[in-house]
């Protein structure tokens, strides 16, 4: 038994594809050559990035083209790459952090609260909320909030005061996780028993043992709950 097949238009050119494709393979099947808007095919590069609606809904949509299945009445548009502001900076001298993202995208203070780059963000990132807290200087919260933006510009794409939301956050979590985050006392302690070599015969002994006793080893280790 063959497999059904539904009608989707590939940028307003109509393809007939079977059923249960993903976006991006049904692109591969009506014949498009993917040089750019591919990449790990896992949801987690953000080069997939497409946009569609659906016959009869005025709605327009946003996806990952590797994580979604193909719909009948689709008319798709891939958006491989977005313009979007990226100024040069350098974290290590960035100046006063909890206004370095601030005035490296000043543009950000012109957000009109429209939630549109929330809407339509494929991994339902509080987008508008992480602007907010990059204005009033919060970038823990900011580094919180944009902890799993993938870099798609799929908000860029919406956003009416024109504002480059992606690289604004991974400034902020560049920022904060250089001049703002406590370091951890245990890390230093480890870290210098390490160059110290404390631990070297430990790993030449593991490096040399066989799969069986690593195996044996790491059933009886103790774990801390």
């Amino acid at each position: 038994m063959s497999t059904p097949k539904v009608r989707i238009s590939i940028m307003d050119k109509r393809y007939e594809v079977p059923q249960g494709l993903t976006i991006l393979t049904a692109y591969e099947y009506a014949g498009y050559q993917l040089v750019r808007g591919v990449g790990c095919r896992g949801g987690v590069c953000g080069a997939c990035a497409t946009v569609y609606r659906l016959e009869g809904d005025s709605r327009r949509r946003a996806c990952l083209a590797c994580q979604t299945e193909v719909q009948p009445g689709m008319n798709l548009a891939p958006i491989p790459s977005y313009p979007t502001n990226r100024p040069a900076y350098d974290v290590a001298t960035i100046g006063d952090a909890r206004r370095a993202v601030v005035n490296a995208f000043p543009e950000v203070q012109r957000c009109l609260g429209c939630n549109a780059c929330n809407k339509i963000c494929p991994h339902s990132i509080d987008v508008m909320g992480y602007v907010a807290a990059i204005i009033a200087g919060d970038l823990e919260k900011a580094s919180d909030l944009s902890f799993e933006c993938i870099l798609c510009g799929m908000c860029a794409t919406t956003c009416p005061a024109e504002i480059s939301q992606p690289n604004a956050a991974l400034l902020a979590r560049r920022v904060y996780a250089r001049h703002l985050v406590l370091g951890s006392e245990n890390v230093q302690k480890r870290t210098a028993e390490l160059r110290a070599g404390t631990y070297t015969a430990d790993l030449q002994k593991l490096a040399s043992s066989s799969v069986d006793e690593l195996k044996k080893l790491y059933a009886a280790r103790e774990v801390k709950r």
